[in-house]
C-alpha cells in the first residue's frame, strides 16, 4: 500500500469522525488503568456505567485493597470476567503501592509489568494519560486495519500495531488509533458493516466481497 493510499484513509476516516475520543470515563491516570482494565471483553458503555459509582467509592490504590475481594467482585460484578478482574485490580493497586508510591508509572515497560496490563492497556494508558504518541490494537482497531489493507489479515496484535506505526505519522497515532476505533464501532461493524455507504468501499477487501452478491442479485434481476 502506498503513502497516498494511506493518507486517503486517513483523510477520510478523519472527516467522518473528527471528534473521536477515548469513551472510557476518567479523571486521572489511575482511573484510566482501572477502567481499560475493565474493558477487556466488555463495552466501555457497560464499564462507565460501573466505574460511575466505583470511582465514587475507590479514589486511590488504598482503598481497593482495604475491602475483601468479594465485595469489589459485587462492586463490578456486571462487568465480563469480574472476578479475576478483581484479583488484578488488588494486586496492581498493591504493586503501585510497594513500587512506585501509589502513582501509574509513565514508563510503557513499567505499565505491562502490572497484573491485568497488557501491550494495549498499556498504550491506551500513555497516549491519554500522559500524551505520548502510541496506538493500541483492540479489536476493532484490528479488524478495520486487516479489511482495508493497512495489514495482512494473518497479522498478530503485535504485527498490525508495527505496521500502522510505520504507515501513521507518529504526531497522529493518538488521533488514529481513536478514529480506527469509532470506524469499527459505528460504521465498519464486525457483523454488519455499512458497505453499502462506505466511503472507502473501493478500496476494502472485506466490503467488495461483501458487496458482490449484491451485484450480481441486481444483475439477475
Amino acid at each position: 500500500m502506498n503513502n497516498a493510499t494511506v493518507r486517503h484513509i486517513l483523510d477520510t476516516i478523519g472527516e467522518m469522525f473528527p471528534d473521536a475520543h477515548c469513551e472510557l470515563n476518567h479523571s486521572n491516570p489511575f482511573e484510566l488503568v482501572i477502567a481499560v482494565l475493565l474493558s477487556a471483553q466488555c463495552t466501555d458503555e457497560t464499564v462507565n456505567k460501573v466505574t460511575v459509582n466505583l470511582f465514587q467509592k475507590y479514589k486511590k490504590p488504598e482503598d481497593y485493597i482495604a475491602v475483601p475481594i468479594e465485595e469489589l467482585e459485587q462492586d463490578i460484578r456486571r462487568i465480563g470476567l469480574f472476578r479475576s478482574k478483581a484479583k488484578h485490580i488488588q494486586h496492581l493497586c498493591m504493586m503501585l503501592l510497594e513500587r512506585y508510591n501509589g502513582e501509574v508509572p509513565k514508563a510503557h515497560e513499567k505499565l505491562v509489568e502490572l497484573p491485568g496490563v497488557g501491550r494495549k492497556t498499556a498504550n491506551v494508558v500513555m497516549s491519554n494519560a500522559f500524551d505520548v504518541p502510541a496506538i493500541a490494537v483492540d479489536t476493532h482497531v484490528e479488524r478495520v486495519s486487516k479489511r482495508l489493507g493497512l495489514a495482512n489479515w494473518k497479522d498478530s496484535v503485535l504485527e498490525v500495531e508495527k505496521k500502522l506505526m510505520r504507515r501513521v505519522p507518529e504526531e497522529e497515532w493518538t488521533l488514529t488509533h481513536h478514529r480506527l476505533i469509532f470506524f469499527g464501532r459505528y460504521h465498519c461493524k464486525a457483523q454488519n458493516p455499512k458497505c453499502e455507504s462506505c466511503p472507502l468501499l473501493s478500496i476494502c477487501r472485506e466490503g467488495k466481497k461483501r458487496m458482490k452478491p449484491i451485484q450480481v442479485r441486481k444483475d439477475k434481476d
